[in-house]
């Protein structure tokens, strides 16, 4: 996965660059056995005491309550009142949302609730760790009936969801928010969420950066000292509680989430690796999903999770950087880069050789430039103004590149708590290979084939692979459902040019979920999160089945979004809204 939203370097996928004996060489041996079976009854434990405290709620302004005007839901938790054990996730109290903290910049009418989790669920009533939960009422406007909670993960691991809710009024979520209560919150470790972090303030990446095109073997050894360093501060920073930002741990706080708010049966939306995570909660339990939408589905095959899924990544942001480069060729007249996809690429070869040598404004280096291509990579709708910086940077204006590259201060924090959580889940989530040796020959592979993000991507992950934490996940064989029991309907949405999450992840998920799961895809297009505003054909399946639970067919396709317009020079860059879904993967 790539930390794209806050210009740090990519993460997972290896097809068939490399061989599938590698990721049997991870370190690491798996949880020790009954562990799991103990973190799973703590958890059944924990789920139980926060559906009676939801039952407590007042049926006004409760976190599942229906807004005003809208009737309960078919077969709804009946307004009972038992005395729920002490202890637990919220100490036996119902979620109470309250308007939420400046830090969340979440305006009312959304309110904020903390809801309190185990860090170990085999000991449900050890530490806890806070979650923040953002919920926006259905708003019941047409007479809509309220259908529940809408839960939504955008993926990361270490993204914050709790803006879920300011989508009400995009048209794309306009009737969903009518009938459902839209529920956002922040996961184990990110934001308000018992934060992680493995660095001190000091130690956080600072402009400008230069990395090599092609890392020599002194880079290469740098990097893995500062990758071993980098581990080391986790285990520090965090000590044993490390082990517990897990996705099965992430599964565990959505079903206590899912009871805290009062729901029978889950109703989620997940974007990027929140499919992932909605995909092992569904194979755990199928009996509690009501409707899935998976967004840009991460490949679940368990040999793909993560090391190998990594490098499948590789090829795909090589095919998206190629189309950014085909369609500013398309527009030469206006940004004068070239008239090929080749020549396009010469011109950026240019900036980053002029960078390199004197960092643009004296912050951007040739790792900023790179990072900030890389969301041409998952979004083509940054295409315009990343075209026109470099246009104007050529023509001896770089107050442009420098506007769209260069490290926010004011986002360090987040930056580094979402790569610590991204790392922390990753590398506790499976086995990863400890031999550099290993890493650096499929890598050099894989380069040789896709050379704009291979090696950023090798270097983030390359903590995992001394990772300071002894017991290991075993993926979860996704949809191998306990047995007697089957998925309601699910839906999956997909871009066929998708470079973060490629394709072939999609096809994956639908065959492991089963005849129940369908797939909409968007033909030819390969911006990153479809759903939420980016295609209107796309989101009517998507309204329709969260709506309806109906599904359009096995498989179905909608025509690609349109791509964007050229800015002109004169015009300058000017940021196109950007669909909300996701803002990492």
């Amino acid at each position: 996965m790539t930390l794209a939203r806050f210009g740090t370097a990519s993460a997972v996928l290896c097809l068939a660059l490399c061989a599938p004996a590698a990721a049997a060489r991870g370190s690491g041996p798996g949880p020790v056995p009954g562990r799991v079976a103990a973190e799973d009854a703590g958890a059944e434990l924990v789920a139980r005491r926060a559906a009676a405290a939801a039952a407590l709620r007042p049926v006004a302004g409760a976190a599942g309550a229906p807004a005003h005007g809208t009737r309960p839901t078919q077969g709804a938790r009946p307004a009972t009142r038992p005395v729920p054990r002490p202890g637990g996730a919220g100490a036996g109290r119902p979620l109470e949302f309250l308007p939420c903290p400046a830090a969340e910049e979440l305006p009312e009418p959304v309110r904020c609730a903390t809801l309190r989790v185990p860090l170990d669920y085999a000991r449900p009533d050890g530490p806890q760790i806070p979650l923040t939960v953002s919920r926006l009422p259905a708003s019941g406007r047409g007479g809509a009936v309220r259908q529940g909670a809408l839960v939504f993960n955008p993926g990361g691991p270490g993204a914050s969801g709790t803006w879920f809710p300011l989508l009400a009024d995009r048209a794309a979520w306009r009737r969903v928010a009518a009938a459902y209560d839209l529920v956002g919150y922040a996961p184990r470790g990110v934001g308000g969420s018992a934060p992680l972090t493995c660095q001190d303030p000091g130690e956080w990446p600072q402009g400008p950066t230069q990395v090599p095109t092609v890392p020599s073997p002194a880079y290469k050894r740098e990097r893995l000292a500062a990758a071993r360093a980098y581990a080391a501060g986790c285990a520090r920073r965090t000590g044993p509680a490390l082990a517990h930002y897990t996705t099965l741990d992430n599964a565990r706080d959505l079903d206590v989430l899912r009871a805290a708010l009062g729901e029978r049966r889950l109703s989620f939306v997940g974007a990027s690796y929140g499919t992932y995570l909605g995909a092992v909660y569904a194979t755990r339990h199928p009996d509690r999903v009501r409707r899935m939408v998976f967004d840009s589905a991460v490949d679940p095959d368990p040999r793909q999770v993560w090391y190998l899924g990594n490098l499948a990544q590789a090829e795909g942001f090589e095919r998206r950087w190629a189309d950014f480069r085909a369609w500013t060729a398309l527009h030469h007249s206006t940004y004068g880069l070239g008239t090929s996809a080749e020549a396009v690429g010469a011109s950026y070869e240019k900036v980053r050789a002029a960078v390199a040598r004197a960092p643009a404004g004296g912050v951007v280096g040739t790792g900023e430039l790179r990072a900030a291509y890389l969301q041409a990579a998952y979004y083509d709708d940054v295409w315009p103004e990343r075209a026109a910086a470099l246009a104007a940077y050529l023509r001896g204006n770089p107050a442009p590149l420098v506007r769209q590259a260069a490290r926010d201060p004011a986002t360090a924090r987040e930056a580094a708590n979402a790569t610590a959580v991204y790392t922390a889940v990753l590398c506790n989530d499976a086995p990863w290979p400890a031999d550099w040796g290993t890493w650096d020959r499929d890598h050099t592979r894989a380069a040789r084939r896709a050379p704009f993000e291979t090696w950023a991507n090798a270097f983030l992950n390359l903590p995992c692979a001394g990772w300071p934490v002894r017991e290991r996940q075993r993926p979860v064989d996704v949809g191998a459902l306990p047995a007697g029991l089957r998925l309601p309907r699910t839906l999956i949405v997909a871009a066929e040019r998708d470079g973060a999450t490629p394709y072939p992840g999609a096809l994956e998920l639908q065959r492991r979920l089963g005849a129940g799961a369908a797939l909409v895809t968007e033909r030819t297009a390969g911006s990153h999160g479809v759903a939420g505003g980016r295609n209107a054909c796309v989101d009517r399946h998507v309204e329709r089945y969260l709506l309806t639970g109906t599904t359009p067919g096995w498989r179905v396709t909608c025509a690609p979004h349109p791509e964007p317009a050229p800015v002109t020079l004169d015009e300058g860059p000017a940021s196109a809204p950007r669909a909300l879904l996701p803002p990492l993967v």
